[in-house]
Formats: C-alpha cells, structure tokens, sequence
C-alpha cells in the first residue's frame, strides 16, 4: 500500500535504483532519469490528445445528433475508440504534396514549431506535490508559459506567408492581429494571479490555492483568462486562422500529408495545454480531498481537472458560431483590455491594502470576491449606460427622418 500511496514517485525511484545496482555512475543516472522524465512528459500530451480527438468526436455527434466514430460504416473498435489510431496511419501514409512557389525552410518548420511550442509548456505544469512531479519548477513558470504560447503566432505567420497562398496569408495577418490583441488582456489576467500570490512559480500558485482555489476568489479574473486563452488557441467563437467558409483553410491550405495532421494535433494540444493551464492557475492543479494522504491522488484529481475543461472547451466548440473579425477585435480592444485593466488595478489594490495580515484563506478569498463582483457590477452598469444612450441616438435618428419625410411629402 506504501507503494501504490505515492505510485509515480515511487516508480520513478525504482527504476533509479535499478540503474544505479547496474554499476552506473552516478551522472549516467542522472542523464538516464533527465531523458526518461523529459519522454514521459512530452508523451503525456500526445496520448491525452487521442482521446481528445475520440471525446470530441463523440461529444460534437451527441451535439450535433448526428453519428460518431462507431457509426462510420466500418468497425472502429468498441465506442469507436480505434478510429483515432487508424487517421493517425491515414495521416502517415497520406503523400505530402508541396506547391512550387512555396518558402521551404519556413514552410517546412511551421507545423514542427505549432507541436513543439504546444509540448514546451508541459515542463512546468505541476502534475502532483512535491518536486519530483513536475518537470522543472522554474521561479518564472507561468512567464515560460506565456512565452512558449507565443511561440505559435511565430508558426502562423511563417506558414502563412511561406505558402505564396493569398488565402494564407490573409490567414496569417488574421492571425497576428488576433493573437497579440488577446496575449495582453490573457498577461493581464495571469498578472492579477501572480499579484495575489507573490509568485511566478506554477507549483507555488497551487499550493496559494491550499483552502480556495482562485476560481472562486478571482470568477472575474478566471473567465478573462479563459476568453482570452480560447482565442490565442483559435477555439470558438474566435475561430478565425483556418474559416472555411472564407478562406479554403487560412494557413494550412497549401499543407496536405502529415504536415496538415500537425497542425491538427498542435491544435488539440493547444486545447490541452489551455486546459491544463487553467486547471493549475484556477482550479488548484492537483489539489483534492485526500491528497495528503494519498500523494497518487494529486495526479488523478488533476487529470480530472483537465477532463473537465477539455469538456468546456468541446463545448464551445459545437455550440457557439464564429464572429466576424471586427466584432472580435472590438471585443477585444474596446471591451476585453479595458476590463483586464481595471480588474488588475482593483484586485491589487483590494490585495495591498484591504486583506488584514494573517487573514484566513476563506477571508482573503471573500475580499477578493467582493472585489471581482464590484467591477462586474460596475461593468455592467457602464454597459448599460451606454446601450441607453445608443438607443436614445437611435430614437432622435428615427423621429428626425421621419419629420424630414413628413416635410418632403
């Protein structure tokens, strides 16, 4: 039981051993566990995004009453759960065809950047307590995070303009205006986190997260950081680099073969990542009922964390329609920024000097919820304001061309 209590770490230890009664020294073990840690963390994503692929595909065909993978005509295993492993050949096997006008170094290094910068942001994310379950606890993680998460729009614009396509690179411009609007109400929002708990380290945040996760103290705060991520992974509404409708494929028109399926799992573990992001900012990571006790059970509440915001995110995809780039761009400049201000200039504020030193976690949590309430209600007040006034213009338009009509008749 004292091994299954603390199941990873204890493995982990195992194998060490093993390598050390082999007669390895003692850098060799060290080199051996570093390569091992780095395999196990950079697979965890890629087998989470199968069965994202499988959920998500189920998940649009309960939506969408419509068939799913175990309804395709042919036999896709029990609940389909096969399929995703058959596109994977599929995507192997498919030929790899290239235009002759195309860039090929930045061509070809796109879709291998979308993947690596989605698997990047995996080696700071806690997956249980203690130091052995995480990849590496860098005193700057949530800023690594963000910083590798940028790395995408990088990609978007390589592939775009490299593809000598004018759907493309109208799907990269797209891009660019997108991704860097909504990377500063996304840095606002994490800032008003690292104020709150003095830290940049992402295992520090969770363990900030001991009696009240944030979602409760900073709601305000969470759904910015949410809209704001959704948008940076190109997730609805704000699906606007590929827009079949408009644009063939955006920046992956010109891609075919296993280069197209890069892109499309970069997109899945962008979801992932986003997922797990928010579950360790917002949801206290790994923390849960018995975790003390049973450290393996960090990982698994942490997982389910993850679960569940990978169902939010299915979600919004098969159930919200796609907006026009000036409304998101105004939503965002006009609305979304202003907001992450204001929110950022209170929390910090309410966090300097309201919270009583020594305050309890259900106390401090409280304050800080008064405060996210009092820039929603205030918020909400302006906007209010504003419609009242619009519809007032609206109505003195009306009756002044009505008069002019009346007049002219």
């Amino acid at each position: 039981m004292d091994f299954l209590r603390d199941a990873i770490v204890n493995i982990g230890a195992w194998i060490e051993g093993l390598l050390v009664s082999a007669g390895l020294g003692d850098p060799l073990v060290s080199l051996i566990m570093t390569a091992i840690s780095a395999i196990v963390i950079g697979f965890t994503p890629l087998m989470i995004v199968i069965f994202l692929i499988w959920m998500y595909r189920k998940v649009s065909a309960r939506i969408g009453g419509r068939l799913g993978p175990n309804s395709s005509g042919t036999w896709a295993g029990p609940w389909g759960i096969v399929q995703p492993f058959a596109d994977v050949i599929k995507m192997f096997t498919k030929e790899d065809v290239r235009p002759q006008a195309i860039d090929p170094v930045p061509y070809n290094l796109a879709p291998v950047l979308v993947v690596i910068a989605a698997v990047m942001v995996w080696a700071v994310v806690p997956f249980g307590p203690g130091e052995k379950m995480i990849g590496s606890d860098l005193g700057i993680g949530i800023f690594y995070v963000l910083a590798f998460s940028s790395a995408a729009l990088v990609a978007f614009l390589m592939a775009g303009w490299s593809s000598n396509n004018k759907y493309s690179t109208v799907g990269a411009f797209r891009a660019v205006a997108l991704l860097i609007g909504y990377e500063i109400p996304q840095l606002l929002s994490v800032l008003t986190v690292v104020m709150v708990t003095n830290s940049l380290s992402m295992q520090s945040i969770v363990e900030e997260q001991a009696g009240v996760m944030f979602l409760i103290a900073l709601p305000l705060t969470a759904l910015i950081f949410l809209l704001a991520s959704y948008a940076e992974i190109n997730a609805r509404p704000f699906e606007l680099l590929e827009c079949e409708s408009e644009l063939v494929a955006g920046i992956q028109t010109e891609y075919s073969g296993m280069k197209w399926g890069m892109f499309y799992v970069g997109e899945f573990m962008g979801a992932v990542a986003t997922a797990a992001l928010f579950s360790t900012v917002f949801l206290g990571g790994w923390r849960g009922p018995w975790v003390d006790q049973v450290p393996v059970l960090g990982t698994v509440w942490f997982l389910a964390k993850v679960l569940f915001m990978l169902l939010v995110w299915s979600f919004f995809q098969m159930t919200l329609p796609r907006l026009r780039i000036d409304q998101m761009l105004n939503f965002n400049w006009k609305f979304l920024v202003p907001l992450s201000l204001a929110n950022l200039c209170v929390v910090g504020l309410v966090n300097k000097g309201l919270i009583p030193a020594g305050a309890s976690n259900w106390t401090r949590a409280g304050i800080l919820l008064a405060a996210n309430v009092a820039v929603i209600l205030v918020t909400w007040a302006i906007l209010a304001a504003a419609e009242r006034k619009a519809r007032l213009r609206r109505e003195a338009r009306r009756k002044e061309l009505a008069a002019r009509l009346e007049v002219g008749a």
